[in-house]
């Protein structure tokens, strides 16, 4: 009996501990901060679209080999299970056995070989598209939820400023200095404020949720703060992204693959011409006969294209034609990267002016403004309305300030999406504000 009490406390304190540590463990990883560099990590390990276009190119892979195999050998063998007529024993064979294979010295086996080869090359391309894709998605969505979660801190400082701006022309009113429209205005403000930060926390559990669906975990899944991302301000050369993006980027790539793979499928036309022998072995046996093999044959089969020209002449004319659109698809993929380029670089200029602009300047001085505002205020040389414009325009600065930088780092992410590569490191330069 005490033995079975105490096995029975035992397992209650041990449950009692891990479900504990599973609380701590969530709560750990609510509190813990989220650093690009992991988040880069987790959806490249877990993310289910990049594992199924991997998957896709494995496939591809082991189609190679297949496509460079010979023809698999023709065995046939046939039995006498019956004879209605009367004829000599050895007149007619009664069992053969013949082994046919096909010779591909034409070598269309190699041209297929190469045919696959590309198409695998191309598969790889798009798994590395979809791998850029998914990576540009998720870094955008972690620098929108490093904006979501400084949008609410400049709304909470927001908040503490228009409460205390309420709370003193509340207190003015009463004493009769302040009319009771500025005190109505201060309120106002201060509610405009707590609905518009119900919208910022549903813009930070919408990025919370679609940052965990792209590392493949559950959307409600607790998810810490984003640590201070940066990206550096080295300037960016347009001669040098357009190296990049022709070099590297999987859609000309693909379209190089197409070339070669569009080749070789010509090569394979007009080598259709020419048949690859099967040759063929027999061996026969006469029923009455002591030997195991009575007969011993061998020969060769070939098919005879030269009766049908124009079959293989229009395969030969739709080959060239697919090779001719390969070749005109791979100059479109050349100047669409070229227009990206341009489009995405001067999106990422502009918004790095922006940043720039507000950082050096528009927030620093609407900070002086309001300070400046709000002691003209109180030593009466400034409206109650100049002082709650100032801080209306200090708001509206510092949000969009913070905006234009989080619209610059998903443009970089962008950017690295179109030309293929990493042009900035993740890790140093230009912060986001968060410390």
């Amino acid at each position: 009996m005490k033995t079975t009490t105490l096995s029975i406390l035992l397992a209650t304190f041990l449950l009692l501990r891990s479900q504990i540590a599973a609380d701590g463990g969530e709560d750990g990883a609510a509190s813990r901060e989220l650093s690009l560099a992991e988040v880069t990590r987790r959806v490249l390990e877990d993310n289910p679209a990049i594992k199924e276009a991997e998957n896709r190119w494995y496939a591809a892979i082991h189609r190679v080999r297949q496509a460079y195999a010979w023809d698999d050998a023709h065995v046939a063998g046939e039995s006498r299970m019956r004879r209605f007529v009367d004829v000599p024993p050895n007149a007619f064979t009664d069992q053969t056995l013949s082994i046919e294979q096909l010779i591909p010295i034409t070598g269309k086996n190699l041209v297929r070989g190469r045919i696959a080869a590309a198409e695998a090359f191309s598969a790889f391309q798009e798994a590395r598209r979809a791998q850029l894709d998914v990576i540009a998605k998720a870094r955008a969505t972690y620098f929108q939820l490093a904006n979501a979660y400084d949008q609410l801190e400049i709304n909470n400082k927001n908040l503490t400023s228009l409460k205390q701006i309420a709370d003193i022309s509340r207190s003015r009113y009463e004493t009769g200095l302040e009319t009771a429209a500025n005190a109505l205005i201060a309120e106002t403000d201060y509610s405009k404020l707590q609905e518009t930060r119900r919208d910022l926390e549903r813009n930070l559990s919408d990025a919370q949720s679609q940052l965990n669906t792209l590392m493949n975990r559950d959307a409600f899944a607790p998810l810490g703060p984003p640590t201070g991302a940066r990206i550096s301000e080295a300037g960016l050369s347009a001669s040098r992204l357009q190296a990049i993006a022709l070099a590297q980027r999987p859609e000309l790539q693909m379209a190089r693959a197409k070339i070669d793979s569009e080749k070789s499928k010509l090569q394979l036309a007009h080598r259709a011409w020419i048949p690859d022998p099967a040759v063929n072995v027999k061996g026969q046996r006469y029923n009455d006969a002591a030997e195991a093999v009575s007969e011993f044959d061998a020969g060769v089969s070939f098919t005879i294209p030269w009766v049908n020209p124009g079959k293989y002449s229009a395969a030969v004319r739709e080959a060239r034609a697919n090779f001719a659109a390969a070749e005109q698809g791979f100059e479109r993929e050349q100047k669409e990267a070229l227009r990206l380029v341009r489009d995405q670089l001067a999106k990422v200029e502009t918004f790095h002016h922006h940043v720039e602009l507000f950082r050096d300047k528009l927030v620093p001085q609407s900070q002086q403004a309001f300070e400046a505002t709000r002691l003209s205020y109180e030593s009466g040389k400034a409206t109650f309305l100049d002082w709650i414009t100032a801080q209306r325009n200090l708001r509206d600065i510092e949000a969009m300030g913070r905006d234009h930088l989080a619209h610059y780092q998903m443009a970089v992410a962008e950017l690295e999406a179109v030309i293929g590569a990493n042009v900035y490191s993740p890790a140093a330069g230009l912060s986001n504000g968060r410390k």
